[in-house]
Formats: structure tokens, sequence, C-alpha cells
């Protein structure tokens, strides 16, 4: 007696639709991972009458790559030691219209770190 075994051929599979759905997914996470950090700086709009301003009140020109203190052209690395006072005081910011807005972020984190001055950006 002999038996007939048949060979079971198995269906080949597409692998078409498994890049597809992997495509997919690496899209996905490609477009909604973040890549830097966002930080938040605090931003002080001036108003007029303003009854909080105490102590000496200094004008800051942010105009272009130049930045004006009082009239005094002042690098950006200096700004901090230019400041640096033991009393509450007001800087008043005022752009120009050759002013980014990472130029502004800059000068407002060498800013933030000085403890007692109040930054006020104009316009």
């Amino acid at each position: 007696m002999a038996f007939k075994t048949q060979k079971q051929t198995r269906a080949r599979l597409s692998m078409t639709s498994l890049i597809d759905v992997i495509f997919l997914l690496l899209l996905f996470f490609m477009l909604t991972s973040t890549f830097s950090k966002y930080g938040e700086v605090e931003l002080t709009a001036g108003s007029a009458g303003s009854a909080q301003e105490q102590g000496p009140v200094k004008f800051l020109k942010l105009d272009g790559l130049r930045i004006l203190l009082n009239g005094q052209d002042t690098p950006l690395d200096q700004l901090a030691q230019a400041l640096s006072t033991e009393e509450t005081q007001t800087v008043l910011i005022s752009l120009s219209d050759q002013t980014t807005s990472q130029q502004l972020i800059d000068l407002l984190g060498t800013l933030r770190p000085l403890p007692k001055t109040r930054a006020v950006v104009l316009g």
C-alpha cells in the first residue's frame, strides 16, 4: 500500500502592503516628532502712564546688528555687565525695521538673568 502525500504549497505573501504600512508609520513619526526645544520668553509691552516704573530708566535701541544703550554702541556680550546694578531699573527696548525676531529673543535672553531689570518692548 502506497500512500500518496500531497505537498502543500503556500501562497506567496505580497510585501507591497507591508511596505506601504511601514512607510506610513515612518512618515507619521517624522512629522509628529519635535527636534528642537521651545522656551518661553516673558515679554512686556509698553503702555501709556504705567505707574510701575521705579528706579532709573535706560533706553536700548535694537537696530539690526547694532545695540545702542543710552546712545552708546554696546556689544551683546557686554550688555549684561553694562546693565548690572543693585537697584531696580527699567530698560525700554525700541526696535528698528531691520531687527529680526531672533535678535530680539537673543537680547531678551541676555536680559533675563539680571535680577532687578525689567524689560519693556516699545511699539
